[in-house]
């Protein structure tokens, strides 16, 4: 539920990302705001926040009880947030890396952990099929390029752990694998090797969000846009927006924020806003295509420690993004900071750099916006039955399909059903506070310049990064 701009405030819903902006090109009139609240009321299950979580969370809530009252309320519209302006990866991806959670919590509850979010890529693309949500869902796995000598060695520590644990089927890509398009973008990135990992498909975000909340209104439940959620305790939530102020009286209250929770009441600390940014190219001809080896559904990244993310759109666009926007002083979230010029320089320098072949296509669009970052780098799910508040948050940039394994546990742990989701590590982990200014800030933009230090560090000795090996513990890792 974003906190920028004002509840009600003329807003061109269509510049919030690429993904919001095809939506409006292709004539879909959803972006036209829902009616928004009005008075008191009183409702089930309250969901503060109109994005994947607080939507999966309604959607598998009212399918095992279509009789249940559900309200979601959000600010501005659904899918605002970081739902509508990620990278489009529906990967099996936790923000606390596998190693990190085999030490917190051993092998086997680890290995519980990985499988059931492998299993969630599957389950997200079922439910798309099931309730005829065209998000461009393609299963097409991540490729992830080695382009030095550093580089490749991780990719085979990378794919010699997962086959030891053996939850992980990934692969190392080499000039002579058997799969043609993979040794294609070997030669096209000039990468000496890449680990691919078969678990993550490609989808356009915008159509997954504001497609599963028609498939939630279908089904029953209350969207209520341009209504700002301003204070909760359980059992209630105070809102205001255009449609007037009212009180919220509900049984269960689920907080699903996600990075707007940092100027959000009762939250705050518990959650770091980070910014993230990306471009999109206009389209590339299919020639182009072939001779980089991105195939449609492939997912790309390499092994630089400064993130950076990719995908084919269906319409054959790049769609790019990474980090490198600086954290901003007292976790503030202000729409100017969506867009940020060397960030963007940035990013189009990477893009050519990694594929010479998009050397001259222009770039349509640039876009930004903060995700949820814990203080420990670690996802939760939670919910209190003593107060019915329940929370899931601090998904690090990989929510796509962690919202969604998120929303199945949420259900199960509101209606009280002890499942193999409820017995996952994650659930009711609490992350501590981050630390009061000037140290989050000093921290924050320290660990950012510290990943480029380390990339750069890595080109110069030819050795993996000492820095990088003491951010570990600030990162997941």
């Amino acid at each position: 539920m974003p906190s920028s701009g004002s509840a009600g405030a003329a807003t061109d819903y269509r510049g919030v990302s690429f993904w919001f902006d095809s939506l409006a090109e292709s004539g879909d009139d959803a972006l036209v705001p829902r009616a928004p609240l009005a008075g008191d009321l009183t409702t089930d299950v309250c969901i503060v926040g109109g994005g994947l979580t607080g939507l999966w969370t309604a959607y598998y809530l009212k399918k095992a009880d279509p009789s249940l009252r559900i309200t979601v309320v959000e600010k501005q519209i659904v899918g605002f947030g970081a739902s509508g302006r990620n990278g489009g990866w529906c990967s099996a991806l936790f923000p606390k890396s596998t190693d990190a959670l085999r030490r917190l919590y051993g092998d086997d509850a680890a290995r519980r952990l990985r499988e059931a979010m492998i299993d969630t890529v599957d389950e997200v693309g079922r439910v798309c099929a099931q309730e005829g949500i065209d998000c461009d869902f393609v299963k097409g796995g991540t490729i992830v390029f080695a382009r030095d000598t550093v580089q490749r060695r991780a990719a085979v520590a990378d794919v010699d752990e997962a086959r030891a644990f053996g939850t992980d089927p990934l692969e190392l890509v080499t000039a002579g694998s058997h799969d043609e398009s993979r040794a294609r973008s070997l030669a096209a990135t000039s990468s000496l090797a890449a680990s691919f990992d078969p678990a993550c498909a490609r989808v356009h975000p915008g159509k997954l969000v504001r497609g599963l909340a028609r498939v939630v209104e279908s089904l029953g439940v209350v969207i209520a846009e341009q209504s700002e959620v301003v204070e909760w305790a359980p059992g209630r939530a105070l809102y205001a927006g255009i449609g007037g102020e009212g009180l919220i009286t509900c049984d269960q209250l689920v907080i699903a924020v996600e990075g707007y929770g940092a100027q959000f009441p009762g939250v705050g600390r518990r959650i770091m806003p980070l910014y993230s940014l990306m471009i999109a190219t206009e389209p590339l001809d299919d020639a182009v295509w072939e001779e980089i080896g991105i195939e449609h559904g492939t997912t790309f990244s390499d092994y630089r420690h400064l993130l950076i993310y990719g995908q084919r759109t269906a319409d054959n666009r790049f769609a790019f993004g990474g980090r490198g926007a600086r954290y901003h002083w007292g976790s503030s979230v202000k729409p100017e900071y969506d867009r940020v010029g060397r960030v963007f320089e940035h990013l189009e320098s990477t893009l050519v750099d990694l594929f010479p072949a998009a050397r001259g296509t222009a770039v349509t669009h640039r876009w930004g916006g903060p995700l949820g970052v814990s203080r420990d780098w670690h996802a939760s799910v939670g919910f209190n039955p003593r107060t019915g508040v329940g929370f899931a948050g601090g998904y690090v940039g990989d929510g796509l399909s962690t919202t969604n394994i998120a929303g199945r546990t949420l259900t199960d742990l509101i209606l009280r059903r002890s499942t193999d989701l409820t017995a996952l590590p994650w659930v009711n982990h609490l992350s501590p506070k981050w630390e009061p200014e000037p140290f989050r800030f000093i921290g924050a933009n320290l660990g950012l310049a510290g990943t480029s230090a380390a990339d750069l560090e890595e080109s110069v000795t030819g050795r993996r990064s000492i820095t990088a090996r003491l951010l570990g513990p600030l990162t997941g890792h």
